[in-house]
């Protein structure tokens, strides 16, 4: 059971509630924050303030003040107006982090919100009732206003949800779990939808993964060079001492840790003064994605404990402020720069396939890693794939942040575009992915070729490693359909195979 209160929530539990489905609950201390606020907002409303969004209209209308009679339909006009989404729907497990993102953004006692309608928000989440959210629309400036009224809307009742793989009206959906439709007071529905959600859902999801393949790339570049028998110069830790940044010097450990013991790298070769730079400055290329990963992580886990929407309400200063707290500018910069990070790590993982695969590059081994070349291709093709992804994610990585569309009649003048950040990346994880699996492919196909006593020759750490794929994996002595090892090498990426299986024997990588 994951705690909510609005300040704590780590990455780990945004993914085990996203993919595992774990189920939350508000802590004490959140819900008298919550109510606290409530009482603030109906003080407002009784007294007939004029307060941004609760008593007046929203963006180019901020001026325009509601009577007293009109406040309900404000808010429940909001979310319907602003459920104008398209395209294909947001998948479901960045759905429930952003319902999760959502719950602890208001659990932080600032938005003025319900306790009764967080609750049923809450209860949607722990049921498994998913709204259909279009991926599109949303400029990341007043938050992700669309995405978030398409959640919002079944709420009410209305929209529709996924339950169970069944696509249901929100009532119906409500219905299947003894939940009712709401109608939503003053400011509700503005708490609602101000944030930064949906980008921060995918964001955190592609974080995740991106910590997880971090690993994964440092494993396979240490299979690949043992299977190309590299030097191990380069990766001494005096070279990483005297230019001290931390994600270098950790790769050169990660990797002096899965070659120990290997008879096939060396200090020193008599056929080779140097390697070529895909080996000999990987931890310079690895370490920078590190560090620039580790970055973004403190950017992302800053903003999902963070309150997001507008107005603010400070109840302990009887203060109501409009700022703009809800702008994804600090998300879309981050999610840009994390797309760079991940992009080169392709880049450099793919320039390492090639040379695997050419029997001109890669120190003695057949073309295309098959023993009978010209009635086989081997894995000739394979490269093509990591190189036709590698294409896609320089597409991919090109940034959506440093654009800008006025909206709202030029009241929101300046945007984010840090959904398309988000969506881009997340996009692009998915393919590093299959990169990854690609070079894990042809590295064990090489080391197969390289020496007939693999496991008795590799490191101690690329020993297990190519012990977990040859589990998976057979050699190719004969072409064969690739694209089943392929996706079966990427599931053991993403599950975290590998890593676990070198955590059982002692071996523990780790990032910066």
């Amino acid at each position: 059971m994951i705690k909510i209160n609005g300040d704590n929530l780590t990455i780990q539990e945004v993914k085990s509630c996203a993919r595992e489905r774990e189920e939350v609950e508000l802590t004490a201390e959140a819900e008298e924050k919550i109510v606290k606020s409530r009482k603030q907002v109906e003080d407002l409303i009784e007294n007939k303030s004029v307060v941004y969004g609760i008593t007046t209209g929203f963006g180019h209308f901020s001026d325009t003040k509601i009577s007293p009679q009109e406040v309900l339909q404000l808010q429940e006009n909001l979310i319907r107006s602003h459920s104008a989404g398209v395209g294909k729907a947001i998948p479901e497990e960045v759905v429930r982090a952003m319902m999760l993102l959502r719950l602890n953004a208001l659990a932080k006692g600032y938005s003025g919100i319900r306790l009764s309608t967080i609750n049923l928000l809450k209860n949607m989440l722990n049921c498994g009732i998913h709204p259909l959210i279009p991926s599109q629309g949303s400029v990341g400036a007043s938050g992700d206003l669309v995405p978030l009224a398409h959640m919002s809307l079944v709420l009410m009742g209305e929209g529709k949800a996924n339950f169970k793989g069944e696509e249901l009206a929100g009532k119906e959906a409500l219905a299947k779990c003894n939940l009712k439709p709401i109608q939503l007071l003053g400011k509700e529905g503005l708490a609602l939808i101000n944030g930064t959600q949906m980008m921060s859902a995918y964001g955190s999801l592609a974080l995740a993964d991106a910590i997880n393949l971090m690993l994964h790339a440092d494993i396979s570049l240490t299979l690949t060079l043992e299977a190309l028998k590299g030097l191990l110069d380069p990766f001494n830790n005096l070279v990483h001492e005297v230019r001290p940044h931390p994600g270098q010097q950790q790769v050169a450990k990660n990797v002096r840790k899965l070659v120990a013991n290997s008879s096939l790298v060396l200090t020193k070769r008599e056929d080779r003064v140097q390697d070529p730079y895909t080996l000999r400055c990987a931890p310079q290329v690895h370490g920078a994605s590190y560090d620039s990963i580790k970055h973004v992580q403190e950017v992302i886990i800053r903003e999902i404990n963070s309150a997001s929407d507008n107005p603010l309400l400070f109840a302990e200063a009887e203060e109501v402020i409009s700022g703009g707290n809800f702008h994804g500018q600090p998300l879309a910069l981050s999610l840009d720069y994390l797309a760079l990070a991940l992009a080169e790590l392709g880049n450099i993982s793919e320039r390492r396939i090639a040379r695997l695969v050419d029997g001109n590059l890669n120190f003695g081994l057949p073309m295309f890693l098959t023993e009978h070349g010209g009635l086989n291709s081997g894995h000739m093709i394979a490269q093509y794939t990591a190189a036709s992804l590698v294409s896609e994610n320089k597409l991919l990585a090109n940034s959506a942040s440093v654009d800008s569309i006025t909206t709202s009649a030029n009241q929101e003048d300046h945007v984010s575009m840090g959904s398309i950040s988000a969506r881009k990346v997340y996009q692009l994880v998915k393919n590093l992915t299959n990169i990854l699996a690609i070079e894990f492919l042809t590295a064990a196909q090489a080391v197969d070729l390289r020496t007939a006593n693999p496991q008795s020759d590799l490191g101690r750490g690329t020993a297990i490693v190519y012990k977990v794929i040859r589990d998976n994996i057979d050699y190719l002595g004969q072409d064969r359909v690739l694209a089943p090892d392929i996706a079966a090498l990427a599931a053991l990426i993403e599950q975290g195979t590998v890593v676990n299986s070198l955590e059982k024997e002692g071996i523990k990588l780790e990032t910066c």
